[in-house]
């Protein structure tokens, strides 16, 4: 087992995490090495010039043509484990993953190949790195039901060892309204429910991941400030909002971090935590996103704790190991004076 991290970090629970989006230029630079893979940016100075995003869409392009390197069962369990030393460093205790499968199967990658490699990392990751962890499918909510069902079944006749499924990816012209049967099939497998909502699209998105898809969790969520009865009806369900601050400024869905509603939705009662998304491509991991928003907005001890104390309630880890976890959480609060 690796050196545990030190213990005055902010010990939480990263619940919004895309696997694919902590591929770092130097891994995507070595891996394409390995596997003879020609890149359109071929040098670390050239591939770190291209992480300037002006929206969703410019991000996007840049991370599907990154996944060209991910070829192998070790490339994915490389960069899960990659993800998963980062992550201890920034204090998680229990991560809940994301990854694509649409997006490598689209590209001839065969299905399990992507399921074990990730799997075998987090397999280990208790041992290696003192972290539970889950893994969610994340479906493409720009692609087609069909193919999304398609794959959902195919993950289901294999076993894979998934605790749920999201829909990611371009939320503009993409309502929850398209994935009903999808989310419909994972509840009746006895699947955890989760969904992007109220980044870019509009609350009305929100509304209908709840109401047409029976979401436990919202990714993202902050448009939901525009609608006060829905920030009524979230405080009131203590729905969990999965807040990612720092990739909200890269991607410009708020134009700065001062600009970002996280201090509103705390004062109105909202079950918010703090998750960074994709770091590699939003210049920081979990600690990064905490520190920024403590920074800027002046949160105190008693803040933090709030909002790692909502990551680890609205986890899907067992009772146990959130009882761990708050007991670990309180530590550190009287710790802090």
């Amino acid at each position: 087992m690796e050196t545990p991290a030190p213990a005055q970090l902010l010990p939480k629970a990263e619940l919004h995490l895309h696997i694919e989006g902590t591929l770092e230029p130097e891994l995507i630079l070595e891996l394409a090495a390995r596997n003879g893979i020609e890149l359109p940016h071929p040098t670390l100075e050239e591939l770190r010039a291209q992480y300037e995003f002006t929206d969703l869409q410019s991000f996007l392009d840049l991370y599907y043509a990154n996944m060209a390197v991910l070829v192998a069962e070790a490339d994915f369990a490389d960069m899960t484990r990659a993800y998963l030393r980062r992550a201890r460093e920034s204090g998680v205790r229990h991560a809940e993953i994301m990854f694509d499968p649409q997006a490598h199967v689209a590209r001839g990658i065969p299905l399990t190949t992507v399921v074990a490699g990730i799997a075998s990392a987090l397999a280990a990751s208790e041992a290696e790195f003192g972290m539970t962890t889950g893994l969610i499918a994340a479906f493409l909510r720009d692609q087609p039901e069909d193919d999304a069902l398609d794959v959902l079944g195919q993950l289901l006749a294999m076993d894979a060892p998934i605790i749920g499924i999201g829909l990611d990816s371009a939320e503009v012209g993409n309502p929850p309204s398209k994935f009903i049967r999808l989310f419909d099939r994972a509840r009746d497998a006895g699947l955890r429910l989760v969904a992007h909502a109220g980044e870019e699209g509009p609350p009305s998105y929100v509304w209908d991941t709840l109401d047409l898809l029976g979401v436990e969790r919202i990714d993202h969520g902050i448009r939901c400030v525009e609608d006060s009865r829905l920030v009524q009806r979230l405080a009131a369900g203590q729905v969990p909002l999965t807040v990612c601050p720092l990739s909200n400024v890269r991607l410009r869905a708020v134009d700065t971090l001062a600009a970002h509603p996280l201090p509103q939705m705390l004062a109105s009662g909202l079950n918010v935590s703090l998750n960074s998304d994709d770091p590699a491509y939003f210049g920081g991991y979990a600690r990064e996103n905490f520190q920024a928003a403590a920074a800027e907005f002046s949160f105190d001890a008693d803040t933090l704790e709030v909002l790692a104390g909502n990551s680890i309630r609205s986890s899907f880890a067992n009772e146990t190991r959130k009882a761990e976890l708050l007991a670990e959480l309180a530590g550190w609060r009287a710790a802090q004076g």
